[in-house]
């Protein structure tokens, strides 16, 4: 039997509207109920956030994907009762509902109100209204929020002396002020802000148990007086236990690490930072922790004080050995509906104490082939790159850098080799720079040296005509030598590597190239199109930049849901010696990363038709705007599902590239809704915790190259509709 592949959308979407109308509470016993949600309402503040009310609540309902709908929550349902493997297999995939509790409502009540007096409501008035509509059960929770205090005097008292002189010197720090509301929030907060802030004065083992408070509300009518005490004994002791608060000394430091781990002592001794004779600072300890620990040589750094005196303490630092060798190995794989596929593997060597100072050696392989089957149209492409960096600015002492992260300084060379139809190109590049972070948030790199050498070969004579026929063309294809600076700035409020919790992040990144080349322009030879050279070769001018912003919400069950956006906007402008961007700094959309929809460099510029000078897809401009929206979801075990949308296109900048003068390929705001490239799909996900595999298909809604830019739903599956891709991490 052959299927019609033009009715494949309807039978999918028949099969969802067939598992949306399924029962959820099919599997329920007589008396039970389903939860089918939780609402919290609060009737004299319109302006309270709920949200801080819901992880109190003792039982939630089923996550939903969309629009209220769980379908995992419908197959569970799918149970016959007869206990067999189809129930077994049923329930492995699906979600069990969740069967309504009514005494964990009142334990949810009874959080509820702890809670909101920790915030500093007191005698809040909270009930529950269950609302039972078949057999799903709504709970609402009603509150009326209790009375709030505002502060109208604060009084401290405090240990004599220097401690006195220490703590009166912090009093504009301190974050509990006249004026502020009475809570148990804001003044557990204070005590962990003022115990750091004395644990780097040099009071050693100063924690928050020794802040006492009290608050007096009788004094001033609906008013509070608060008494700040600091005492010499902590909370779980007495009086008779008071010892005076001192600061302390550093005394020895003593540095240990394995036998078998053979690196230099004297980089360990520059990056601690704690120094017999010093005053004790926790900041300073932390620091050097920080330090050893981004050396990445150590599997452990463990920085253990001791008091040896009554104001002095010795410091242990003992190292346990990292693995200092590896491989890496990266894939990505896609495939369109016109039978073109491509792969991108990449395999990686490291080791991360070459010299024995904690230099790190990278030597990486990579590959990128696009081919069909039958078909004896192919695109190579091998990469080989190395680089060294070392645990320090090159020139500079460590002397200068007392922060937790030391900075680095990075050599990289690379060889690239590209053999297309229309041509074969050898790239030659290196760069030196420094690179570093602040706060593990605040990364960056900056390569004041960025040198690369192009090279064309067996030039395609029909190719080659082509050029000859667009100066700018030919510029973007030909020889170059490239010389600039360059680097990037990367913030986010969550590193790691698979983040498990809502986070932000952005990107910046910026190249200017053949402005210090430009003062020599006298001294240069010139071409026969009057461009200056270097060894008879032009050298490229111009700047590009790129900005990248994105944020991902995580929700649900165990933060089981994610929706993630990103924004992108990139530009380069040639002027100078050049009349175009060099080719390898041109933008590109599509692929893995990028519009799910087409493959990569398949798309745009503009509304410009596939350009057949290239048999394999090339199509690239100086813009490019991108936006994308990705919804994700466990559907079971470590397995994930997403819903996503991605748009956006690249566009050319200057006049005269193009098939057609430039008229669809230009950027224009009178045209640009019609240029923009859109994309649904759906994709899967394996998280292994240490590693992330993905795969996507996109369906392509609005492609600026058709003459029918909008695609009805029985063209997705067709020939130039869809894309599939296989990578490893998130996209973005």
């Amino acid at each position: 039997m052959i299927m019609n592949r033009d009715k494949l959308p309807f039978i999918l979407l028949s099969c969802l509207c067939f598992m949306f109308s399924c029962s959820t509470t099919r599997v329920l016993q007589k008396d039970e109920y389903r939860l089918a949600g939780n609402k919290v309402e609060v009737t004299n503040d319109r302006h309270f956030n709920t949200n801080k009310i819901d992880p109190y609540l003792k039982q939630r309902p089923n996550s939903y994907f969309i629009f209220g709908w769980n379908p995992f929550l419908n197959i569970y349902n799918w149970s016959n009762g007869k206990g067999g493997g189809w129930d077994r297999f049923v329930q492995k995939i699906g979600v069990a509902p969740v069967v309504y509790d009514p005494e964990l409502v009142e334990e949810s009540i009874s959080n509820i109100r702890s809670h909101l007096n920790y915030l500093g409501y007191y005698d809040s008035d909270i009930n529950s209204e269950v609302q039972v509509r078949k057999k799903k059960v709504k709970v609402k929770y009603v509150i009326t929020l209790g009375k709030r205090y505002p502060i109208k005097e604060i009084r401290y008292i405090v240990p004599e002396g220097e401690f006195a002189e220490d703590f009166y010197a912090d009093t504009a720090s301190i974050t509990v002020r006249k004026g502020d509301f009475l809570s148990e929030e804001k003044l557990e907060s204070e005590t962990v802000r003022s115990s750091s802030y004395f644990r780097n004065k040099g009071y050693y083992g100063f924690s928050k148990n020794y802040f006492f408070f009290e608050a007096d509300t009788l004094t001033y009518p609906d008013s509070a007086v608060l008494e700040m005490r600091i005492n010499e004994y902590t909370r779980n002791s007495s009086p008779k236990d008071a010892v005076p608060h001192r600061k302390f000394y550093i005394g020895d430091v003593r540095i240990s690490h394995p036998e078998n781990l053979k690196i230099n002592d004297k980089v360990l001794t520059n990056l601690n930072t704690i120094v017999p004779g010093k005053l004790y600072s926790e900041r300073v300890v932390n620091n050097t922790y920080s330090r050893l620990s981004s050396l990445r040589v150590f599997s452990s750094v463990n920085v253990e004080m001791s008091v040896v005196d009554t104001n002095v303490v010795d410091c242990d630092i003992s190292l346990r050995r990292s693995n200092m060798q590896g491989f890496k190995v990266n894939m990505e794989a896609s495939s369109n509906s016109s039978g073109l596929f491509g792969v991108s593997p990449q395999i990686s060597y490291y080791h991360k104490n070459i010299f024995r100072g904690g230099e790190w050696l990278n030597l990486s392989f990579m590959g990128n082939f696009q081919f069909k089957f039958n078909d004896n149209v192919r695109s190579n492409e091998f990469g080989v790159s190395g680089g060294l960096s070392l645990p320090k600015f090159l020139f500079l002492p460590y002397r200068l850098f007392h922060g937790p992260n030391i900075p680095r300084t990075d050599i990289n060379i690379s060889y690239n080799y590209q053999n297309r139809p229309e041509y074969t190109r050898n790239i030659i590049s290196t760069s030196y720079g420094y690179s570093g972070s602040w706060r593990s948030k605040l990364f960056y790199q900056f390569y004041p040296i960025q040198l690369s050498v192009v090279r064309l070969f067996n030039l395609d004579p029909s190719f080659y005509q082509t050029l000859e026929k667009d100066p700018f063309m030919r510029n973007a294809y030909q020889n170059h030598f490239d010389s600039g600076t360059g680097g990037y700035i990367y913030y986010t409020t969550c590193a790691d590597a698979i983040p498990k919790t809502t986070f932000f992040y952005s990107r910046f990144q910026l190249d200017i190239a053949g402005n210090l080349l430009s003062a020599f322009n006298p001294l240069l030879g010139v071409d026969e199109n009057g461009s200056r050279t270097i060894w008879k070769t032009p050298y490229s001018q111009y700047v590009r930049g790129e900005v990248t912003v994105g944020r991902t919400w995580r929700f649900g069950k165990n933060n089981g849901q994610a929706f993630a956006t990103r924004f992108l906007a990139g530009a380069g402008y040639a002027y100078g010696n050049s009349d175009a961007l060099p080719f390898e700094k041109h933008f590109y959309a599509g692929g893995a990363n990028s519009l799910r929809g087409w493959q990569a460099r398949s798309v745009g510029p503009g509304t410009e038709k596939m350009d057949t000078t290239f048999i394999i897809p090339n199509q690239t401009g100086d813009l490019k705007l991108e936006a994308n929206i990705e919804y994700r979801f466990n559907m079971f075990w470590k397995v994930d599902g997403s819903v996503f949308v991605d748009a956006g296109n690249v566009w050319t900048l200057k006049d005269g590239i193009g098939q057609n003068d430039n008229v669809y390929s230009k950027f224009s705001f009178r045209n640009f809704g019609e240029s923009i490239a859109m994309n649904w799909g759906v994709g899967l996900r394996l998280d292994l915790n240490f590693i992330l595999l993905r795969l996507d298909m996109g369906m392509r809604l609005h492609d600026p190259a058709r003459d029918n830019k909008w695609l009805r739903p029985g063209e997705w599956l067709k020939r130039d509709g869809y894309a599939i891709h296989f990578g490893v991490g998130y996209p973005f």
